[in-house]
């Protein structure tokens, strides 16, 4: 039975061109995505389909908009030659607790920073989230949210899509498993020849599956 852990807040899906992987996403989704904002820190812009109230697909790419000499290095979308799922966020709280457990078990999250990103409509976003850069076992491991006062960027949007199903693979499926496991993170891990993370999405013509 396919498994999703209920911690998911979003998944991560990087790109070289937004506008056009948003474009191809909404013909095959047959459904509208939400414009999210910009990250002038990282010379990204976003934009989401909500998979339920408190999750989402996040699909990132470089900000045509974004100051002179701000590279988009964050996911590794300034080296992308095509999208690709590249991360995702599980839900957490006190997240520097969180952080000092995990470093007590040999994985280091990396600290916890606040964020924030100004949605088209001048709604402010604020999150706090631990290091998303680094891609711990090629982005097997999650990094962790915990959003500010207000609401979660999926809420008050009806969610048309389901997530069917996310798994990963890894070369070491044993050692990355149980680093999940002491995160708390119940997820599907397989062997592989690289690592992978995996999703189904319901689609208005059957499944769509990205990776």
């Amino acid at each position: 039975m396919p498994t999703i852990p209920p911690q998911l807040d979003h998944l991560v899906y990087a790109v070289p061109d937004l506008a056009a992987a948003v474009a191809e996403l909404e013909e095959s989704l047959g459904l509208p995505f939400l414009a999210g904002g910009r990250h002038p820190e990282w010379g990204t812009r976003n934009a989401i389909l909500p998979l339920g109230p408190a999750s989402y697909l996040e699909v990132i790419g470089p900000d045509p908009e974004s100051a002179a000499g701000v590279a988009p290095t964050v996911f590794g979308i300034d080296r992308l030659s095509a999208p690709r799922l590249v991360a995702w966020a599980a839900r957490g709280t006190d997240l520097p607790g969180l952080t000092a457990r995990a470093r007590g078990q040999g994985i280091e999250l990396g600290a916890p920073s606040p964020g924030s990103r100004v949605r088209p409509d001048g709604t402010v976003v604020k999150w706090t989230l631990t290091d998303p850069t680094q891609g711990r076992a090629g982005g097997v491991l999650p990094f962790f949210i915990e959003w500010g006062s207000g609401e979660h960027p999926a809420a008050g949007a009806e969610a048309e899509t389901e997530l069917l199903d996310f798994s990963a693979q890894h070369p070491d499926p044993e050692s990355v498993s149980a680093q999940l496991r002491i995160l708390g993170i119940g997820l599907d891990v397989v062997r592989g020849p690289a690592a992978a993370l995996l999703a189904t999405l319901q689609t208005r013509d059957g499944a769509l599956d990205l990776r």
